[in-house]
């Protein structure tokens, strides 16, 4: 009589294929969202910003000229913009992740665009006259620069966003007299805030 021809693999063979391919979901997957997000935001670095800010805050407020208030705030910006800077590169470097990958040119290009309308805006609206809705329109173009780059980012940057922009509105129908108050709040007290928690929850 012949033997009776095997139709299906071994019992034990099956579970070990399995898990293998488990193994391989789980890489992938892993693989897909450390690729996909952008995690070097500056925690370390944002709170140096908000450090630089408060102390911006406190010269522009004895500035006696709008001129002289707006050079206070466009030369914390640059100061602002080279910590931020030197933060994700630290960060970057730390993590062996290359400057130029994908997640970080989609973060700056999303970042970049509402930044440039913000500094077009601050320049027509200060050649009309209407310096006192900057600190809103400033706080409220960078929460949406944060909010639009957050989206390739850890989900506490869209937060940050969402928070500049609500302080931002409330600071558009206040009194132009608040205008500093409200600048040193956002821009030195929330980014203070969240470069914290951004540098203890994911690494400086």
């Amino acid at each position: 009589m012949l033997p009776e021809p095997k139709l299906r693999p071994s019992l034990a063979a099956t579970p070990a294929l399995h898990e293998r391919a488990m193994e391989n979901l789980r890489f992938i997957r892993e693989t897909m969202e450390r690729s996909g997000s952008f995690t070097a935001v500056p925690g370390w670095g944002g709170a140096a910003m908000g450090a630089t800010a408060l102390g911006a805050a406190y010269l522009a407020a004895r500035e006696p000229t709008t001129a002289g208030w707006l050079r206070v705030w466009a030369v914390e910006a640059l100061v602002a913009l080279a910590l931020g800077a030197w933060g994700v590169r630290h960060k970057l470097r730390a993590a062996r992740t290359p400057a130029l990958s994908g997640p970080a040119q989609r973060f700056v290009s999303s970042f970049a665009p509402p930044m440039l309308a913000g500094a077009l805006l601050t320049a027509a609206l200060y050649q009309a006259g209407w310096t006192r809705v900057l600190p809103g329109l400033w706080l409220l173009i960078y929460g949406v620069a944060v909010i639009t780059a957050g989206a390739f980012s850890v989900k506490i940057v869209p937060v940050m966003g969402g928070c500049f922009m609500a302080l931002g509105a409330v600071a558009l129908f206040s009194p132009a007299g608040w205008g500093n108050g409200f600048m040193a709040s956002g821009f030195g007290g929330l980014q203070i805030i969240f470069g914290i928690i951004i540098a203890r929850r994911y690494g400086g």
